[in-house]
Parts: C-alpha cells; structure tokens; sequence
C-alpha cells in the first residue's frame, strides 16, 4: 500500500477528524480519491459528448423562424 501526504487547512482536518471519528481513516480518505478520480472521469465523458453534439449542430442545417413555428404549431389543437 502507498503512503500519501496532503497539507489541508487546520479547519478541514479537524472537521475531517469530527465527521469520521472511530472510522479508518486511511479508508475513508482512499474511498473519497476513488470517487473524485471516479467524478473527473465522469466530467470528461461528459465534455466529449457534449463536444460531439456542439460538432453535429454546427453541420446541420438551421430552420428558419417560419419553419420553427409551424413544427410547433403542427397538432396542436
């Protein structure tokens, strides 16, 4: 197992020590890393699709006002 040192603000350990007293913190502390390493992943997964999506948009051809109203006209009562 590796050994890992953060310096945190005085504040955060000591609410950090409160919150998981009796706890391993070792535990806690690689299970958070897990989960940010997890979220990053998430965010950059996300970033792509929404590159992907902003690629296919700029391509396609734009409605023009009429046509926008008319789609949304067409059925309703």
């Amino acid at each position: 197992m590796a050994t890992v040192n953060f310096s945190v603000p005085e504040h955060v350990k000591d609410r950090f020590n409160e919150a998981f007293e009796g706890q391993n913190k070792s535990q806690v502390i690689a299970e958070l890393m897990l989960r940010a390493v997890e979220e990053q992943s998430l965010k950059k997964r996300r970033a792509r699709a929404i590159d992907a999506l902003l690629k296919r948009r700029a391509s396609r051809p734009q409605a023009s006002r009429a046509e926008v109203r008319r789609a949304r006209n067409a059925g309703r009562p």
